[in-house]
């Protein structure tokens, strides 16, 4: 039976004056649908290229990415992107923000009283109902990462795709923002991809935890199954055995690989004519 998303064997390479640069070598991934997936390596292991790969706006060197059996070539609102900065219109309110994405993808499918309601509905999902006819300047960081969400979901895309979306923020509005969003995919079943440099976000919130090697040439290194009980509290996590050991394999794994990338080349041994203790004996 196919994964309904496979991420198969995709390699990336981008020119350069030098020549191509291998930025992935070739990266396999199969999804479950509704899984929750984190990508987490060092920086320059090629986690955004996944991402965008995914998302179509990068074509893969080799290998492709198939969605319910579709082969993905470009963007699509079938998956929808947050990124660490919000991207709303600043000139846009709050609610204008969610509406403009709802009427792309719906509007010939939804009346206009349909679409304002499912524009309040997603908004509601991220508690962000008080704020509707505000700008963007009104708001907080967080809140802005909120609607942005918020727009993210109104697509009712099969696959959510979050680069560093909370990485920006502050530790109390992120832990506010992880909640909610555990919170939503356990409501929508949403199949959702998210980049994080945070071992304890990835064990909070993931099915599995992609480990991917250095670049270039990064490939997926180990994936760890997260067997923790859902609903998930942080507070009750933090004595819980098994969440520490989750937490230490990949401290681990992102240990080894770094102490790796930092020991220094190894010196050449000195050739008879150029050893100094033969110039002495000699």
């Amino acid at each position: 039976m196919p994964s309904y998303l496979d991420i198969s064997h995709i390699s990336m390479d981008f020119p350069t004056k030098a020549g191509p640069f291998r930025a992935l070598d070739k990266v396999d991934l199969k999804i479950d649908r509704g899984e929750f997936i984190s990508l987490i390596g060092h920086s320059g292991c090629g986690k955004s290229t996944v991402l965008n790969v995914v998302a179509g706006l990068y074509q893969a060197s080799e290998g492709a990415v198939i969605l319910e059996s579709k082969e993905v070539n470009q963007p699509g609102p079938d998956r929808a992107v947050v990124f660490q900065n919000h991207s709303l219109f600043p000139w846009l309110t709050v609610y204008e923000n969610v509406e403009i994405a709802v009427k792309q993808v719906f509007k010939r499918s939804k009346t206009k009283a349909e679409i304002r309601d499912w524009v309040k509905h997603n908004l509601e999902l991220v508690h962000m109902s008080h704020a509707l006819h505000k700008y963007p300047a009104e708001i907080s960081g967080g809140m802005k990462q909120r609607v942005g969400i918020a727009r993210a979901l109104s697509m009712e895309p099969k696959v959510l795709l979050m680069d560093e979306p909370f990485g920006a923020l502050d530790a109390l509005t992120r832990a506010h923002l992880q909640d909610a969003l555990m919170d939503i995919q356990a409501e929508l079943n949403n199949t959702v991809i998210l980049i994080t440099h945070d071992v304890d976000e990835a064990v909070l919130l993931s099915d599995r935890i992609v480990m991917m090697t250095n670049g270039p040439a990064a490939t997926v290194g180990d994936i760890l199954s997260v067997d923790l009980p859902r609903p998930r509290e942080r507070l009750s996590l933090a004595d819980n055995p098994d969440y520490n050991h989750y937490r230490a394999e990949v401290l681990t794994f992102l240990h080894k690989k770094q102490a790796k990338s930092e020991v220094p080349p190894r010196q050449p041994k000195p050739t008879e004519s150029s050893s100094p203790l033969k110039k002495v004996v000699g």
